[in-house]
């Protein structure tokens, strides 16, 4: 089963996924980004956070399979 992601953890790791393709990005939530790192699916880089295998493989899984499951819902603080 895949770790359940807040519906702001799983924003910043798109966010991520876009700034690692070379994107220009927004901001992301540290604290979403914390968690991130948490579950290996992002890291801490001179540069800021970046997506990590595991992250880009998660995306991959979840966009194949078209699944909802991994959003828990929004973050307590309305975020």
């Amino acid at each position: 089963m895949e770790p359940p992601l807040t519906e702001g953890q799983l924003s910043a790791l798109q966010n991520l996924a876009r700034k690692g393709a070379g994107d220009v990005t927004a901001f992301v939530n540290i604290s979403d980004c914390q968690h991130l790192t948490e579950l290996g699916f992002a890291s801490r880089s001179r540069q800021g956070w970046d997506i990590t295998p595991e992250g880009s493989a998660y995306l991959a899984r979840r966009d194949a399979g078209g699944w909802r499951d991994g959003i828990v819902g929004r973050d307590p603080d309305g975020r």
